[in-house]
């Protein structure tokens, strides 16, 4: 079973917690989790490019001139991708690119993308996490203080309103709830932070 010391704001030891083998003592699947993470991104693609066919383009459906004897090449609308101002053809439509995935794996997924990240010290959990106000000032200073100076994913619960608030103006931060959690997001940033309480929840939610 995976122990972790429990640190305050000041990086000062004030326990310990079991993390659960399930969540945090997974074998490291790269395969999978690559899978996972191509999966999110594909969903997150907004599929908007659009181009006019033929028929939607603007022009006469008239024949230009006749098809015979004219000694020019047979043409039956000036709407043709051949022509110039013709529609395109073959070209993107709105479209979604996201597909189905199978929940137990991306779950599995998740597990290892956690278990990895703890095995490479990458994950520090703290006792509490509550900002007096929300400044980003205030922030930057409980996370260099934590050692924590490259893009840093903080898993926080409910009541975490003024560290939300922080994160808005720090570029390398993200703040989110346990349910929230996402493989991308747990391989995108370098450090996982984590209070107490919401340790216990990520297990109960993922395991």
């Amino acid at each position: 079973m995976p122990t972790v010391d429990v640190l305050d704001l000041q990086k000062q030891k004030v326990g310990s917690i079991d993390l659960a083998p399930a969540v945090f003592g997974a074998e490291p699947n790269l395969p999978l989790v690559h899978e996972a993470v191509m999966m999110q991104r594909a969903s997150e693609r907004q599929g908007t490019a659009s181009t006019k066919s033929r028929g939607e383009v603007s022009g006469s459906g008239k024949k230009p001139w006749k098809q015979k004897h004219t000694g020019r090449a047979r043409v039956g609308s000036k709407r043709s991708p051949l022509w110039r101002h013709g529609g395109i053809a073959f070209g993107p439509k709105p479209r979604q690119y996201g597909y189905a995935f199978p929940s137990k794996k991306y779950r599995a997924a998740l597990r290892s993308a956690l278990s990895a990240k703890l095995q490479a010290g990458e994950m520090v959990v703290v006792s509490d996490l509550a900002l007096e106000r929300p400044k980003t000032q205030l922030l930057a200073k409980a996370l260099a203080g934590l050692g924590l100076t490259r893009k840093v994913l903080i898993v926080a619960g409910e009541g975490s309103q003024n560290l939300e608030v922080a994160a808005r103006n720090h570029k390398d931060v993200k703040v989110i709830h346990p349910h929230q959690i996402t493989v991308y997001d747990v391989v995108r940033y370098d450090s996982l932070l984590i209070a107490q309480r919401e340790a216990q929840r990520l297990q109960e939610l993922w395991s």
